[in-house]
């Protein structure tokens, strides 16, 4: 079974091993192919600072990269299985929703998160979804309805459905299906 990153602690371990192990015999030119601004981390000095003070989600951005994926790259560097999103325990699925919903999601995206770090999730699950085999679906997670999104979906030719949380209308689930 794929591990999950459920929570700050968890990621900054992991990250540490990762690192002991990117340190330990994978190529820094690949770490660097990641993204651009990754080759400063040429710079010993930079590299120990970065070390020591910067979290995953830092990495992550100033590559431009979304956190999950950036893991789930190093992860592949080193021979490590990816890891997995998490589907949020308060969806319950219901009697009406899609019979598509069935299978867990492809991924899931934390819109609420993306949307605080400056990042439009757009553009993200856009691309995202074009990595996706027919039937699979993306989860995005907001507290609010994304009409944007949907609508921008709908148009690419995406199947979407949307429900909130039973027990908490701030919190919206927009399922996005490759048909």
């Amino acid at each position: 079974m794929s591990e999950i990153i459920n929570n700050r602690q968890q990621r900054i371990e992991i990250m540490k091993g990762l690192i002991r192990q990117l340190h330990s015999g994978a190529s820094e030119d690949k770490i660097i192919g990641i993204a651009p601004p990754y080759k400063n981390l040429k710079n010993p000095i930079l590299r120990r600072t970065v070390a020591r003070l910067a979290t995953l989600e830092k990495i992550a951005m100033i590559g431009g990269q979304d956190v999950s994926r950036f893991i789930n790259t190093l992860r592949r560097e080193v021979g490590q299985e990816e890891l997995t999103a998490q589907v949020p325990a308060n969806i319950i699925r219901q009697k009406g929703d899609p019979e598509w919903l069935q299978p867990e999601p492809a991924e899931v995206v934390d819109g609420v998160d993306m949307l605080g770090k400056g990042i439009h999730p757009l553009g993200y699950i856009t691309e995202a979804m074009k990595k996706l085999k027919k039937g699979q679906y993306i989860l995005l997670t907001t507290n609010f309805k994304p009409l944007p999104m949907i609508e921008a979906m709908e148009k690419q030719g995406y199947e979407v459905f949307t429900k909130t949380d039973e027990k908490n209308n701030d919190f919206h689930y927009t399922f996005i299906r490759k048909n």
